[in-house]
Order: structure tokens, then C-alpha cells, then sequence
């Protein structure tokens, strides 16, 4: 959903009190992996017609983008780069820095807002597959941005998709499949962390509770999302992170937390 799930866990943890050693890098693993197996279930048919398209296009005999899947494959590639570079070099700048409940405050109102923009300029007339480099890479660098709580991965790129003129649905799909490469690579170094750290019993039970609800729940969301957009904008999303927002600030306000 385009409401920021990074935003909501930080506000989570802030309002109950969590405890962050407790639900540390195993409990991150498990909601990296849950996310990845939803939408790599979901997506399976894309993500594999999209696979052999890759594969087939590094026969120098078959190197054009003469399909929109061959295209399509390489258009994700080039969009997972801005966020794989960002993601790696600042890491630790997204993991202290901005976690505040005040930032994500601030970017559930000023996403909102380009949420209702975006329907309002936007075209959406067109497929994903033909955009250009240049487009992919600015969505790339739209993901990179929802490492900021509070953003949303998905509704930045699909912002930034309506605003290039993609059709709804289609700039969800896009948003969803380009997902995959930047999902999987940080649930690799998260994993590989955790491998080397070691898991005791106590981090057993929140890393299969995390795992399988994250997965459930990621698979119906993506489902909804997909058939709710086909139809249907996203004001109603961004009226939510209005809402939302409207009602953390009054709880910031009148907490003694800060």
C-alpha cells in the first residue's frame, strides 16, 4: 500500500514502546523475505516470462529490445541501480538519521499532496515498457527516496509513474516488479548479517510470526492494490496519510516524547 510501511513500524515502535534489540536484524530478515516471497507469489508469471526475456536478450544474435517483455526486463534493471547505490553508501544515514517521528509526519502530508497532483496531471496512457531509460531511472531514484520513513516505496514510484504519463495499474506493476531485485539484495545482506551473528531461541519464534504474517499479509494487499487501482485513484490513499498524519501530530504534541 502507498502509505509508507517503514513509517508505520517507526510510529509503531514509538507509540508502543518496542523494543529494538528485541526486534532487531532477525526480525528485519523475516519482514525482507515475507515481502519478497508475497510478491515474487503474486508476480510469479511476470517475473519469470521477464527472466527468460533477460536471458535470451544476451545472445549477441537477439540483442535489441524487440519485445516489450525484453525491454520491460532491462527498464527494471536500470531503475533498481539509483536505489541499490543509495541504499548501500547510506544505510546508516536512512537507519538513524531521519527515523523521527516528526519526518514522517512531514512526508505522509507532502507525499499525500503528489499523490493528488500526479492524478491531476498525469496522462495515464501509457505501458511501462515504453518508457525511457532516463524515466526508469528517475522512478529508481524515487525508490531510493522511500528509505526516508514515511515515503512509501510504492507510492513514490508510482507517483513518479503517473507523472511520466503511465496508466495506474501499469505503474503499479512496474513499482511492484522493480521491487524484487532491491527486496531480494537487502534481504541477501541482512541475512548474510544475520547468519554470521547467529539466532538464539528467543528470535526463532518473532522471525516465523514475521515472516508468514508479512508474507499473508503483503500477498492480499498487493491483490487489492492491484484491482483498486485499476479503477480507482489515490486520493483516497493520500486523504489517509492526511488523516494519519493530522492524528500522530496531536499525539507528538500533547506526548512528553519527542
Amino acid at each position: 500500500m502507498p502509505v509508507s510501511s517503514s513509517g508505520h513500524l517507526l510510529l509503531g515502535q514509538y507509540f508502543l514502546g518496542l523494543d529494538q534489540d528485541r526486534f532487531g536484524l532477525s526480525f528485519d530478515v523475516a519482514l525482507h523475505l515475507g515481502t519478497l516471497l508475497a510478491v515474487v507469489t503474486f508476480f510469479w508469471g511476470d517475473l519469470l516470462r521477464l527472466a527468460l526475456a533477460f536471458v535470451r536478450s544476451l545472445d549477441p544474435r537477439h540483442w535489441r529490445f524487440a519485445s516489450p517483455d525484453r525491454r520491460l526486463a532491462y527498464l527494471i534493471l536500470a531503475a533498481t541501480v539509483p536505489a541499490a547505490i543509495v541504499g548501500y553508501f547510506l544505510e546508516n544515514f536512512f537507519a538513524s538519521v531521519v527515523r523521527s517521528p516528526w519526518v514522517v509526519v512531514c512526508n505522509l502530508v507532502i507525499v499525500g499532496v503528489l499523490f493528488i497532483v500526479a492524478e491531476a496531471m498525469g496522462s495515464r496512457c501509457r505501458q511501462a515498457s515504453n518508457m525511457s531509460f532516463v524515466g526508469a531511472l528517475g522512478i529508481g531514484l524515487a525508490q531510493a527516496a522511500a528509505l526516508v520513513p514515511g515515503v512509501s516505496r510504492s507510492g513514490a514510484t508510482m507517483t513518479l509513474g503517473l507523472f511520466l504519463g503511465l496508466r495506474r495499474e501499469e505503474a503499479a506493476r512496474f513499482s511492484f516488479l522493480m521491487s524484487v531485485p532491491i527486496i531480494a539484495g537487502a534481504g541477501v545482506l541482512q541475512l548474510g548479517g544475520l547468519v554470521s551473528k547467529g539466532m538464539d531461541a528467543s528470535e526463532a519464534l518473532p522471525f516465523a510470526i514475521g515472516l508468514s504474517s508479512s508474507a499473508i499479509v503483503g500477498y492480499l494487499a498487493i491483490k487489492f492494490f492491484i484491482r483498486f487501482v485499476a479503477d480507482h485513484s489515490l486520493r483516497a490513499f493520500a486523504y489517509y496519510r492526511f488523516g494519519l498524519a493530522t492524528v500522530v501530530a496531536l499525539a507528538l504534541i500533547t506526548s512528553t516524547r519527542f
